[in-house]
């Protein structure tokens, strides 16, 4: 392989076509149907499809096969089936759906509105993960164009990871002879901790969320006449809040929530704090003099992947404030996102909190606990030594550093389902979602030129791969 004319290749593609199709990708509100349950009747999920599919349609890339694929009543997904020297098979997963808007973007940005401002494009989507098939696609090309030999490649796009992947075992059921067993599956979903070298992701934590909701009257009251009389709603919730999470210390106490964190994974944080220091908080928009939640970098880095945490994402009942009268509300509903621990049983787990939270209630309040389908974590096999001097060869040449690797907080359920599928499979799980980047946030950005040194790591990847048949 010619390193500087497969780098001039995919930087220039990047230039020429990815970005100008990445700036029309952002514009479409495409959220995800759990943000936008009139997602079919509004279409922008529809042309998102449409938008990608053209740009696939155009490349050069001999006997690529492309359907998009509706099963009834389910978000649409993207195949892409491009034959190899060999029959073996990779497998290449990125979505396209969004997060919703968010409150908090700049004046001059916002969630459909791209911006190019130096290195970075904003807007939502770009880089969680609209990229995701631009960047694998020109990778292939990158190795057809030196005539590098490869493995057949399948690049799949779903439409519901947003919201779950709930979908998608549907999907993977649907396809699982055209797919058959893939023996490397790289994932282009996920994050870096800097944006200086190649961030391989070796453990995803597990999603529980749902919705609780605490009733105590028929219609809100006069707070004067009725306090102390009818109990507050939001006391209530408070108190079964407190049977999940130490207020104090932010610590879950269900123990069907925790797990033995492996040695392994201990040592890679201590290696990621190394690497990042400080920057392991500063990477957050923190107000400011707000501190962190440790000062002990380590336990920070163990926190955000192999400990349960507990977020409030939105509430209903609460009026805002200046429409906010003098009455005690008949209701509280908070919206809980609880991220579990990378091997937990989700589905077991989630019973569980259910129970925990519906069970003898304060003052036989109304408490219902709605569950939304639980995320599965996923904790990456071992390496094979192939693929992991691959790695760490790919980021020298292109980032001139090592690889690193780093145990990431979100959910991408689609590795847990597919561990469970293809348990010989080996995993490269990697995005460019680092510092600052705020996916599912405000100003959320694509960091352009660590998209383009990971699809020029991707490409060596994929050549390595036959290589290590």
């Amino acid at each position: 392989m010619n390193k500087q004319e497969l780098i001039n290749y995919i930087h220039q593609r990047w230039d020429d076509s990815i970005l100008e199709e990445l700036i029309k990708f952002i514009r479409i509100p495409n959220k995800s149907p759990q943000f936008d349950p009139n997602w079919q009747q509004h279409g922008y999920m529809d042309e998102a499809v449409d938008l990608v599919v053209g740009w696939c349609e155009q490349q050069i890339i001999p006997g690529l096969k492309l359907e998009v694929v509706r099963l009834e009543n389910r978000t649409p997904v993207i195949y892409i089936d491009i034959p190899g020297q060999v029959d073996q098979t990779i497998l290449l997963y990125g979505h396209i759906d969004k997060q919703p808007e968010m409150d908090g973007w700049e004046p001059d940005l916002g969630p459909w509105k791209p911006v190019l401002r130096g290195d970075k494009l904003y807007g939502r989507g770009g880089a969680d993960d609209g990229y995701a098939v631009y960047a694998a696609l020109t990778a292939i090309q990158a190795l057809q164009q030196q005539k590098i030999p490869h493995a057949r490649c399948i690049v799949l796009l779903e439409a519901s990871e947003e919201s779950g992947s709930y979908d998608l075992p549907f999907y993977v059921e649907h396809l699982k002879k055209q797919i058959g067993n893939p023996d490397l599956v790289i994932c282009l979903d996920s994050g870096c901790g800097n944006y200086e070298q190649l961030w391989l992701t070796t453990s995803l934590r597990g999603l529980i969320g749902g919705t609780l909701k605490v009733q105590v009257a028929t219609a809100g009251v006069h707070s004067g006449a009725a306090g102390g009389v009818l109990p507050s709603s939001f006391r209530i919730i408070r108190q079964l809040l407190e049977r999940i999470e130490n207020s104090n210390t932010g610590e879950i106490l269900l123990k069907e929530l925790q797990v033995e964190i492996p040695q392994q994974r201990i040592e890679q944080a201590e290696q990621a704090a190394e690497i990042l220091g400080s920057g392991i908080y500063e990477a957050y928009p923190f107000a400011s003099g707000v501190k962190p939640a440790s000062q002990a970098l380590t336990e920070l880095m163990l926190n955000r992947s192999w400990r349960p945490s507990l977020a409030i994402t939105g509430a209903d009942g609460l009026p805002k404030i200046p429409d906010a009268g003098n009455t005690l509300r008949p209701f509280t509903a908070l919206k809980l996102a609880l991220r579990v621990p990378p091997t937990c049983n989700t589905e077991q787990a989630a019973q569980v909190l259910k129970q925990t939270l519906e069970s003898d209630p304060p003052y036989d309040a109304k408490v219902t606990f709605t569950l939304d389908p639980p995320g599965a974590g996923w904790n990456a096999p071992e390496l094979k030594t192939w693929l992991e001097k691959a790695c760490d060869e790919a980021s020298l040449s292109f980032y001139q550093k090592p690889a690193a690797y780093l145990s990431e907080g979100g959910t991408i359920p689609f590795m847990g389902m597919l561990a469970e599928k293809f348990p010989a499979a080996q995993f490269m799980v990697v995005g460019v979602l680092g510092p600052l980047s705020n996916a599912h946030g405000p100003n959320e950005f694509l960091h352009i030129p660590m998209a383009k040194k990971l699809t020029c790591c991707v490409a060596q990847i994929i050549a390595e791969h036959y290589k290590n048949l």
